[in-house]
């Protein structure tokens, strides 16, 4: 798909059209170099772009640097002027007749709130769906997502500006990465899913771990409750020397196991309470992400694009389905245990509410009976030493079954690793490797006379988990140019994929050109206008080359003057 169009609208008023072409598509601010800092609109073409794919709104009138500030007039004027953004796609901007893609959105909440794509509406999951079944309809697993598979093609934010493959935020784990890339490639590997869900339950795991761990490791409480038994033991034949009578004896044995199960159970229900709630808000979590689609009144749009898009493999209702159905077993697998852990809070109390009334009972018989000091405080110190016992053996029992579920979950997660890094996958890597740096490596040569790679390391991380690990080099092993090889490495991919049938945007999206040197840029603008490729970028008229200073290449001219949204003329 190419870019066609772009129209920014305020109810039936017309406030900016920008029209785009094949090859390089600048986006000028004419602002004199001598005026700085003022904010025209040129990144905002793209951010707006952007927000058409499903991005934050937020993005458009939010300081990138500081989330905490907004720019209240520009927010103001979109909300209040009901603006409305209108994004075409073609898949061929030579043919008039070709298939268009129109993507409306704006700023505004709840029931006003417009996500559009050709005239029909969709909630926020569903909008993301549909993009992902239209434009990429080759993807039907969970991961990676719609929002990951563009990253590399829209490229405003510093992180993608500045980074060839790490064009995600700086949460995104290397394992997401490694998702990604092996389906960019066209490495096909249907665990992903699977893998990233055992991951997270690992995570989930080893955090409770770590609370359990907070003040000792499981050995440290084993010994010490090792100690604590040669103390009872000690304490038992120092108050077995006493001269008491019979049943004082039995009551005060009584009452001491009596405590001893009170605290056991006690601690128990707090364990599992704890266990509870993570299962209860992670369950909450995933919840929140479940998309519900009216499938009678999606049918007619499945109906009108398989009419458009030949041999779709999958219908929507499949792919919707399939993403709730991911949902719901994950929920599945998380709260399997919820049932149990509930009927055993359920059955701990009532064990703990009997237990109260017979320490309460045995408490008052024996505070009647008469007794020594010494006595009393061989049973308070004795009371202490079962508390600590019960606390710290609940806490071993609890760290054995984290434990056993952190092995269960590595050996699955083995499993699957034993399969991707299996020497046929390996190979299968390899040979799609090779296919791009052919790409990567001509364009690069061609545009800098250096050439490009993309490599890949099976790294262990430092949980011991292996990854593929992705990096671009230059095979001089020079520092190179790296705004350059970000470049030839999104050109490469777009020229990839068209050579392995694999859908893919025809765009590229990227800001602050003038960090690039004069020559590189000339040089991909004369690439790009030779081949099938879209390439839009904002720069200061004042640092644009001669080469490239003509209106031909032009889709819009922005200026102190005349901004995007021409809100001084409002």
């Amino acid at each position: 798909m190419f870019l066609k169009e772009l129209a920014i609208t305020s109810e039936n008023k017309v406030i900016r059209e920008i029209f785009f072409h094949k090859g390089i598509n600048l986006i000028v601010d004419e602002t004199s170099a001598a005026i700085t800092g003022n904010s025209v609109g040129k990144t905002t073409v793209l951010k707006l772009i952007d927000f058409c794919l499903g991005a934050n709104p937020k993005h458009i009138y939010q300081d990138h640097e500081n989330k905490k500030q907004e720019y209240k007039l520009v927010k103001d004027f979109l909300i209040a002027n009901k603006v409305l953004i209108n994004l075409t796609l073609t898949s061929d901007l030579d043919n008039p007749n070709a298939e268009e893609i129109v993507i409306q959105r704006n700023f505004l909440a709840r029931k006003e709130i417009i996500r559009r794509i050709n005239d029909e509406d969709f909630t926020e999951d569903e909008f993301e769906l549909k993009l992902l079944a239209i434009l990429f309809p080759n993807q039907n697993t969970a991961k990676p997502t719609f929002r990951q598979i563009i990253s590399h093609n829209i490229r405003w934010r510093d992180e993608s500006i500045n980074n060839t493959l790490k064009t995600l935020d700086g949460y995104t784990s290397d394992a997401e990465y490694e998702t990604l890339y092996l389906y960019l490639l066209g490495c096909e590997f249907l665990k992903g899913n699977a893998k990233q869900e055992i991951l997270a339950r690992l995570k989930q795991e080893e955090t409770y771990k770590s609370r359990l761990e907070k003040n000792q490791t499981r050995t440290a409480y084993e010994a010490t409750v090792g100690l604590i038994n040669n103390d009872i033991e000690s304490l038992n034949a120092r108050k077995s020397n006493l001269n008491l009578n019979e049943n004082f004896e039995t009551d005060l044995q009584n009452l001491n196991q009596l405590k001893y199960e009170i605290n056991r159970n006690s601690l128990a229900i707090s364990k599992l309470n704890i266990r509870r709630n993570l299962i209860i808000e992670t369950e909450q979590e995933l919840k929140t992400t479940a998309s519900n689609i009216d499938f009678q009144q999606l049918r007619l749009i499945y109906e009108q694009a398989s009419t458009q898009i030949a041999n779709l493999q999958k219908t929507f209702e499949d792919l919707v389905q399939y993403h709730n159905q991911m949902i719901t077993q994950k929920i599945d697998f998380i709260s399997k245990e919820l049932p149990a852990i509930e009927t055993d809070i359920e059955h701990r109390n009532s064990i703990l509410k009997k237990l109260l009334e017979d320490e309460k009972r045995l408490s008052n018989i024996i505070s009647k009976s008469d007794s020594f000091e010494e006595l009393e405080d061989l049973i308070i110190e004795l009371n202490e030493k079962f508390q600590k016992k019960g606390e710290y053996e609940n806490i071993i029992q609890l760290l054995e079954e984290v434990e056993n579920n952190i092995k269960e979950y590595n050996k699955q997660l083995k499993e699957i690793d034993d399969e991707l890094f299996s020497d046929a996958f390996e190979q299968t890597v390899k040979a799609q490797l090779k296919k791009f740096n052919k790409y990567f490596a001509a364009i690069s040569t061609e545009l800098y006379g250096e050439q490009y790679a993309l490599k890949y390391d099976i790294v262990t991380n430092n949980k011991g988990q292996r990854l593929y690990k992705f990096n671009a080099f230059n095979t001089n092993l020079s520092s190179g140019k790296k705004q350059g090889e970000i470049s030839c490495f999104d050109i490469a991919y777009i020229m990839f994929a068209d050579a392995e049938g694999t859908p893919t945007l025809h765009f590229l999206l990227n800001d602050k050109k003038e960090l690039m040197h004069d020559n590189q840029l000339v040089k991909i603008a004369e690439f790009v206008n030779k081949n099938n490729i879209q390439f839009v970028a904002s720069i200061l008229k004042d640092k644009l080359p001669d080469e490239l200073n003509k209106d031909e290449y032009f889709v819009v001219k922005l200026s102190d003057t005349d901004k995007l949204f021409k809100i001084e003329n409002g």
